[in-house]
């Protein structure tokens, strides 16, 4: 009674994969709405950050690993709904695409089951049964294992974006590192990206049930932009003057097969701006947007209300730190 007497519901939510760069956005999302929120991540003495997020004992992490499913019983225990953000970019070990998105997808299927809890899952856009890539297929096997709870929710973000992303600030990262930028294909991939803020915002909207379940749904920004696009708005915010070096994607897989060699040469060590794998480029063959059909059907942002916001408004608040002097210089264009 005291907690609702302050805001806080009674409610619980589980939130598989809580800590990382969508997950600490989706937290802050929840809070708000007074959700009481366990952020289940596999190490929760380096979760922390994530109390200051919402009142004092609203927010607790605790320990969980989707690999190992009575470890994920255990933190939906009593939870009245289930978040799954959980998703690796490259297999490592153990961490595989299969152990992660299609078994850790059922496991947390089944504790939603157990608990008759709402389920939210998180894939991607792109996501393929007959994907050329693992990380497709397996994306696809973990939204076939969510849709087999009734009344879960879906989503597939295109590129998320926002202060800790690893898409412009990794390009960025490439542009103080590198003389040149290099120009994957003919740099005419195309892209939607999606603020982290209006995807955790849908995220909470499918928790609190405001949204039609058994459905999944695209998350794209307002923008489509290509590759070239991208890499020229990079340039100009950080004010780098680089060439492009236009780098053919059967050349650039040769390239990724050496960086993921090096890569575990250096133990994980390689610059994140230069570890790509050789998936992540044959998935850059593809564009990555909100397909026609999402959009006829009203399964996107706009769809449930949500207006998407742009990339310019948001992505020069945290490149400012890639100029030569930070944010004490000016840019040219200024």
């Amino acid at each position: 009674m005291a907690n609702e007497a302050i805001g806080l519901s009674s409610k619980i939510v589980t939130v598989f994969g809580g800590s990382g760069f969508f997950g600490r956005h989706v937290v802050q999302a929840l809070a708000r709405r007074g959700y009481r929120i366990r952020a289940a991540v596999r190490r929760p003495d380096l979760a922390g950050f994530l109390q200051p997020l919402g009142m004092v004992g609203q927010v607790m992490p605790v320990q969980a690993n989707v690999r190992f499913p009575g470890s994920v019983a255990k933190a939906a225990e009593g939870a009245s709904a289930i978040v799954n953000l959980v998703g690796i970019l490259a297999a490592k070990g153990r961490q595989s695409f299969e152990a992660v998105h299609d078994a850790g997808a059922k496991a947390v299927a089944d504790a939603a089951v157990a608990e008759h809890a709402r389920l939210v899952h998180i894939s991607a856009i792109g996501a393929d049964p007959e994907g050329p890539t693992p990380y497709q297929r397996s994306k696809a096997a973990g939204e076939a294992a969510a849709l087999a709870v009734e009344g879960a929710v879906v989503l597939r973000p295109s590129v998320l974006f926002g202060p800790e992303d690893d898409f412009f600030n990794r390009f960025a990262a490439l542009a103080r590192l590198l003389p040149v930028m290099p120009l994957i294909g003919d740099g005419a991939t195309r892209f939607q990206p999606v603020f982290v803020g209006d995807v955790a915002e849908a995220v909470a909207r499918a928790v609190d049930g405001s949204i039609a379940d058994n459905r999944i749904y695209e998350c794209g920004g307002p923008q489509i932009v290509s590759l070239e696009d991208i890499l020229t708005y990079v340039l100009k915010e950080t004010d780098r003057r680089r060439p492009f070096l236009p780098v053919p994607f059967a050349a650039a897989r040769i390239q990724a097969g050496f960086m993921e060699f090096a890569d575990k040469l250096t133990f994980g060590k390689l610059p994140r701006a230069l570890a790509v794998t050789r998936d992540q480029l044959r998935m850059l063959e593809h564009d990555n947007l909100v397909s026609e059909t999402a959009k006829a059907e009203g399964r996107t942002l706009e769809g449930i209300g949500i207006t998407p916001t742009s990339f310019e408004a948001i992505v020069p608040s945290y490149l400012w730190r890639f100029r030569r002097y930070g944010q004490f210089e000016q840019t040219r264009a200024a």
